[in-house]
């Protein structure tokens, strides 16, 4: 993706969205095995390196083939700070949903709001998409605020929609319109 996708916001720190490269390898582990993270989420079980390291070479980049697209949340020095997904991309509809997480020791610094900036001119520009949509733990307050400041707005509310393995949570539905 064209870093100069969308004019940086000037309280915003600097993000490039990048593909994903075999060097990511050990980001990535420590992303998709971090259980902090499972009741955000569809995973609920580990991924092996091994696993990991086939979907990256196979992943075609192409939204059209994956029907996903993932990309790494690089900072102005290059540092990888997290990823964020576009799933369930639905071409007649121009629709996706997105995904994004932050590794804990750059969270709260913007990186997370200014990737979604990015992801969002991508959606529209390159993507074509009309929207895009999230689903967020009703009590997940941190990440309903980062929907929020980006431009998506609360449009409804799924009872009992999350499982955590001991009780249900809500989930709220964010959608941009783009």
């Amino acid at each position: 993706m064209n870093s100069h996708t969308q004019q940086q916001q000037p309280d915003l720190p600097q993000v490039t969205l990048r593909a994903l490269e075999p060097e990511d390898l050990d980001v990535l582990y420590r992303i998709e095995n971090d259980v902090e993270l499972w009741d955000s989420g569809i995973t609920n079980v580990p991924y092996s390196r091994y696993t990991l390291h086939d979907y990256i070479a196979q992943s075609t980049g192409d939204i059209y083939a994956d029907r996903q697209v993932r990309l790494m949340i690089e900072n102005a020095v290059g540092e990888v700070v997290g990823i964020v997904d576009i799933v369930n991309f639905d071409p007649r509809h121009q629709r996706a949903e997105v995904g994004i997480v932050v590794q804990r020791h750059y969270r709260g610094q913007g990186y997370a709001r200014a990737a979604l900036g990015r992801i969002a001119a991508y959606a529209l520009k390159v993507l074509h998409l009309h929207q895009l949509f999230a689903f967020i733990d009703a009590g997940n307050k941190v990440s309903i605020g980062l929907f929020s400041q980006a431009g998506f707005d609360h449009t409804s509310t799924l009872r009992d929609w999350l499982f955590d393995g001991t009780q249900y949570h809500d989930a709220v539905v964010m959608q941009k319109k783009l």
